[in-house]
């Protein structure tokens, strides 16, 4: 069993540069990039079934879980805690009007989280996802945020032998397999196999 770890599709917003805000929901392109992501999973059921969907809810992630839920014939749990990181104040402004470093170590936007908050929440959700996955039959599908993944890639995750550790690269819908158990072993990380080609989206603020 594994954990498939997804990120969301694209928003307009990814699109523009702007800081998102939770209800931005998925662009054209980002819906067709979810529902590709949905077939690339019902192609590998037979061998590799999947026992439950869990994804954020901020709008974005939960669309992205609708498409792969109308595919496999499952329904949503939603986990809060699987959040993009809140930038506060700053959301909805354009990454060229910021004037800060928005991914700096030190920053703290106003009504927002530090990194030490985040990486702490990032924490608790994945001791969430992995009780949960021990509780089910199957893999575990969970759709959150780029800077979720980042998070868990830096601090929980560990790759295979032989594969790159960082990724420079994260594609919208980008698809992580994880061994369900410690030491939470990668063995397919940020794949975007199904976007047939597209240019990735590497930018953490978009997410």
């Amino acid at each position: 069993m594994s954990i498939l770890l997804i990120r969301h599709g694209e928003t307009a917003l990814n699109a523009a540069r702007i800081v998102q805000h939770p209800d931005t929901p998925l662009n054209e392109r980002g819906m067709g990039q979810a529902r590709r992501l949905a077939e690339r999973l019902a192609e590998r059921i037979a061998e590799h079934p999947i026992g439950a969907i869990v994804a954020s809810d901020y709008r974005r992630a939960h669309m992205t879980a609708e498409a792969i839920a109308g595919a496999i014939g499952l329904p949503i749990t939603i986990q809060e805690s699987l959040r993009e990181r809140n930038f506060g104040d700053v959301r909805g402004t354009p990454h060229a009007d910021l004037g800060v470093d928005l991914y700096a170590p030190d920053f703290h936007p106003n009504g927002g989280e530090s990194w030490p908050e985040f990486h702490a929440r990032v924490t608790g959700a994945w001791d969430e996802v992995a009780r949960r996955a021990e509780s089910i039959e199957g893999d575990l599908a969970v759709v959150s945020h780029a800077l979720v993944c980042r998070s868990l890639l830096e601090n929980h995750l560990t790759v295979a032998a032989g594969m790159q550790a960082t990724v420079a690269r994260w594609p919208n819908t980008a698809l992580t397999i994880i061994d369900h158990r410690p030491p939470w072993r990668v063995s397919l990380l940020a794949c975007g196999a199904h976007l047939d080609g597209e240019v990735a989206d590497d930018s953490a603020a978009k997410s």
